[in-house]
């Protein structure tokens, strides 16, 4: 069951940002024993890879925070962000441990989709979020929500993987967040058509 909750937590965390949990992933199986590397993972822990993943992570901390960029930032992390759901869920063994399952075990690609979906699942609610909020504020919201976003990337990956029962209560807070922020964006998707409707043709 923790394993579980580390693999899910991890893969929520790619949502937000796909590098973060890939990073402290690999760190960590490189220098403590929190974090074992099955089989046909141990590319993670490459400094070279790392090293990559640390250049890329860079480009998205900036992207992300850049009005209108970060919009395109995000269509082009849509794939990007369950790809790295998929994998972290299954670099810690989440998939083969899942309350000892031996059918886990003989079918890793179930680990992978349970990873992406959840990524994916996170992704959708920031995506959709970002233009809401940039719309609102004028684009000065993007840095700070973005800067939220990571923290929230960040945090998740270290509770995943030391305290993970509490992925549970991050989870509960992300349903409510995600539950106001839709019920936002759509009333101010209902104000513009409103406009919309009442503007007269020229």
């Amino acid at each position: 069951m923790l394993a579980a909750l580390t693999g899910l937590g991890l893969s929520t965390a790619a949502g937000l940002n796909a590098y973060i949990p890939l990073l402290v992933v690999g760190v960590l199986a490189n220098l403590t024993d929190a974090v074992k590397l099955p089989d046909g993972y141990a590319w993670l822990s490459n400094w070279g890879v790392l090293a990559v993943v640390a250049v890329l992570l860079v480009a998205e901390f900036v992207l992300d925070k850049v009005p209108a960029v970060d919009t395109v930032n995000d269509a082009i992390q849509t794939v990007v962000r369950p790809a790295s759901g998929g994998v972290v869920f299954s670099a810690t063994s989440a998939a083969a441990e899942l309350d000892h399952s031996t059918w886990m075990a003989e079918h890793p690609w179930a680990g992978w989709l349970a990873g992406i979906v959840a990524a994916l699942a996170v992704h959708a609610v920031k995506a959709a979020a970002r233009p809401v909020i940039n719309a609102g504020t004028g684009g000065f919201g993007a840095p700070v929500v973005s800067t939220v976003e990571d923290a929230g990337s960040l945090g998740m990956s270290l509770v995943a993987l030391f305290l993970p029962l509490l992925v549970l209560v991050a989870l509960a807070v992300f349903a409510v967040l995600s539950w106001w922020l839709i019920r936002k964006a759509r009333r101010v998707r209902a104000r513009r058509r409103a406009r919309r409707a009442g503007q007269p043709s020229t």
